[in-house]
């Protein structure tokens, strides 16, 4: 049965448009108010570059419905894309506030700066709401970013919070949601989480920030995979009977907390903390807590069960290589502690990978959070190796399955699954398709993957040995690309330094390629 649901595309230019326009790209709209007015049950409003007013006729708070994606400058986060203003809203939880953008529902925001000159002004308020704030700005608001309160359950992706009078995100009342990947920096609080909120918080930056994390009242989120350094007062603050989870014996926190001159944690309340598998400085720990390191916990293999089949199916300690082209970012996963669950007995790295083996090193290198439910595929029992790997990486959006709902574990991963899986999976910004001409065989790309290839190629993720011009799509991985390719990944994403290699970075040199 065919869709009927059509997904209308509205444009608006502060510059050129006018609001009798018709909101086309060739007749846009002048501003962002006359185009949420023009909203249909799926609707794009697209926004050129331009600062976005009063003055350019906006009216003031902004309500993104649900069912509505407003998109800017993804790719650079919103520069030169500026929501600049203030009016009132009624919060069913907090009185009458001051905000610029209400996000609604399921609404999506993507690519603009906002900013609320207001004193006490919220740039986004997020009310018992269900949004996705991705690749945005959010600077010099007079209060916060972003609040979000009532039941709201966002997903706050891959943005920057940048030099707001109180805090880059104030959490409330009972929010939960995921707050991925963000760069918090030179706020005095970076991220506020209070009342009874409990969010994922996981793989972002905080540095420069008065104190990067504050919690109160009864607030429990979960910490993982942050790099919490260099603010002036300290990493995280506890008070209340706020109890964050920082890891266990099975899921270590793996936050890393340094160059602080006050306190990398600091405890404030009555009852001991646990930190597991975090990277702090003894010294800098004030009140009761337990600090278990790195060393004491096992690393977490339990997607392999102890079966001798799943026993076969580890990598020895140290693989031998003997000067092969992807040793060193093999070996790099190996002091990583990452390569477990996919080779048999020895690395052998040209040969292929299966999707099992790839799911595995997915699951374990990334240890993502789920975007959605795991599926259940019919050809991948409960006793198979790599059956919560593959639920992990599934449920985290680095793989899929296919249409009849089997997984196929020992069929090769081809190398354009590997690349279009990384980019889907990290949530990285698009890049534009033009990058792809570094490559002789570009046109086997299919139409579909095509931006994902480039966004991975912009990112220096895509590896190609022996030729760094031939991408060779269709063909089967080998487990020496995939390590290059997901150790690649990791650099993206800040895990780990660059390793210099020819087959790498191509996209740099692509001015020279005619």
């Amino acid at each position: 049965m065919v869709n009927s649901t059509l997904v209308v595309r509205l444009y608006v230019n502060p510059m050129t448009g006018n609001d009798t326009n018709t909101g086309s790209r060739l007749s846009p709209f002048k501003s962002l108010s006359r185009a949420l007015k023009a909203i249909k049950i799926r609707t794009i409003i697209h926004l050129e570059s331009g600062i976005y007013s009063a003055a350019s006729g906006e009216v003031f708070p902004l309500l993104i419905p649900g069912g509505a994606t407003v998109v800017g400058n993804e790719a650079n986060k919103g520069a030169g894309i500026v929501i600049f203003g203030s009016g009132e809203y009624q919060s069913p939880s907090f009185y009458m506030q001051n905000i610029t953008l209400l996000l609604v529902d399921n609404a999506s925001l993507l690519g603009v700066t906002v900013t609320n000159p207001s004193a006490k002004g919220t740039g986004i308020w997020i009310e018992s709401a269900a949004p996705t704030l991705a690749n945005n700005t959010l600077s010099n608001c007079g209060r916060e970013g972003v609040f979000t309160t009532g039941t709201a359950k966002p997903a706050i992706l891959d943005n920057i919070f940048v030099q707001n009078t109180a805090s880059g995100l104030f959490m409330a009342r009972y929010s939960q949601g995921e707050v991925l990947r963000n760069l918090f920096q030179r706020n005095p609080l970076g991220i506020a989480i209070s009342d009874f909120a409990a969010p994922a918080i996981a793989s972002n930056k905080l540095s420069e920030n008065g104190t990067a994390i504050a919690l109160s009242r009864n607030a429990q989120p979960v910490l993982r995979q942050n790099l919490i350094a260099k603010n002036t007062q300290g990493g995280l603050l506890v008070n209340g009977n706020a109890i964050p989870d920082l890891g266990n014996t099975k899921h270590p926190g793996n936050n890393i907390f340094r160059d602080h001159s006050e306190f990398d944690l600091y405890n404030a309340t009555t009852e001991k903390l646990v930190s597991v598998g975090n990277q702090l400085n003894p010294a800098l720990v004030k009140g009761l807590v337990e600090l278990i390191p790195s060393n004491r916990v096992a690393v977490n293999t339990s997607f392999s069960n102890a079966s001798t089949e799943s026993r076969s199916q580890k990598l020895p300690a140290s693989p031998q290589l003997d000067g092969h082209w992807a040793e060193p970012f093999i070996q790099a996963l190996v002091s990583m502690d990452l390569t477990q669950g996919f080779a048999d007995g020895s690395y052998q790295p040209d040969k292929p990978m299966t999707r099992a083996q790839y799911a595995a090193l997915v699951a374990i290198a990334f240890n993502p959070l789920p975007k959605v439910p795991p599926p259940d595929f019919t050809d991948v029992p409960k006793d198979f190796w790599a059956y919560r790997a593959i639920k992990i990486a599934a449920s985290g959006g680095f793989v899929g399955g296919f249409s009849d709902r089997t997984f196929r574990s020992d069929q090769n991963v081809q190398r354009l699954q590997v690349i279009v899986s990384l980019v889907n999976g990290l949530g990285l910004p698009a890049a534009d398709h033009g990058v792809l001409k570094v490559y002789s065989d570009r046109h086997w790309i299919p139409d579909y993957a095509r931006i994902a290839v480039a966004t991975a190629t912009q990112h220096g993720i895509v590896v190609n040995y022996p030729d760094p011009k031939v991408l060779a799509p269709s063909r089967s991985a080998t487990r020496a690309e995939v390590a290059a390719m997901v150790y690649q990944a990791l650099v993206t994403i800040g895990r780990t330094p660059a390793i210099k290699s020819v087959y790498v970075g191509l996209h740099s040199r692509s001015s020279q390629v005619e």
